[in-house]
């Protein structure tokens, strides 16, 4: 299966459980996330506007409600506009109520690719190795299409924050 499928898939998988919401921009309309969020109803896609920070927010005060957000970044560059919310809040929300509230937000922050249109070295950068160093949620690379299915299945039962970092330039490999 490819890459790309196997992310669908699991974006299809995660719309069948009631507390999931997709937030994001460009992600009801156009390429609905690549291509990824085609088939998912659209009930469960909450288009926001370009305002990263705000997204986040979205996520963190809808997780507090008992929702599951799925919380997509097209480009890792992006992430840069989220970081007060990902850094400061989600990830410290726990900790900071002393276990009172728990942030359970998934976070899709996909690294770009040069390939077939080459987007600029400002849409390409890599922050999973920064983010890492700044969060203490758990941080996913899945390199193969099992790895997807799993990581994804694995995050419904997730009780806090989580980012899966997805390479556009395996989408149409199959591996």
């Amino acid at each position: 299966m490819k890459y790309g499928k196997a992310v669908k898939k699991s974006m299809e998988m995660l719309a069948q459980d009631e507390r999931v919401i997709f937030v994001g921009y460009s992600i009801a309309y156009n390429g609905k996330a690549y291509g990824t969020l085609k088939d998912v109803p659209r009930e469960k896609i909450l288009e926001s506007p370009l305002a990263e920070n705000l997204m986040t927010g979205l996520g963190i005060g809808m997780s507090l409600e008992g929702f599951l957000p799925v919380v997509f970044f097209e480009r890792h560059d992006f992430l840069l506009d989220a970081s007060d919310a990902i850094v400061n809040h989600l990830d410290k929300i726990e900790s900071i109520s002393k276990n009172q509230f728990k942030t359970p937000v998934i976070i899709r922050a996909v690294v770009g690719h040069d390939k077939p249109l080459d987007p600029g070295a400002q849409h390409l950068q890599d922050f999973t190795k920064a983010f890492r160093e700044m969060v203490n949620f758990p941080i996913y690379e899945p390199s193969t299409s099992k790895r997807v299915l799993d990581i994804y299945k694995s995050l419904l039962n997730t009780s806090g924050p989580a980012m899966v970092v997805e390479r556009k330039s395996l989408y149409n490999q199959e591996i």
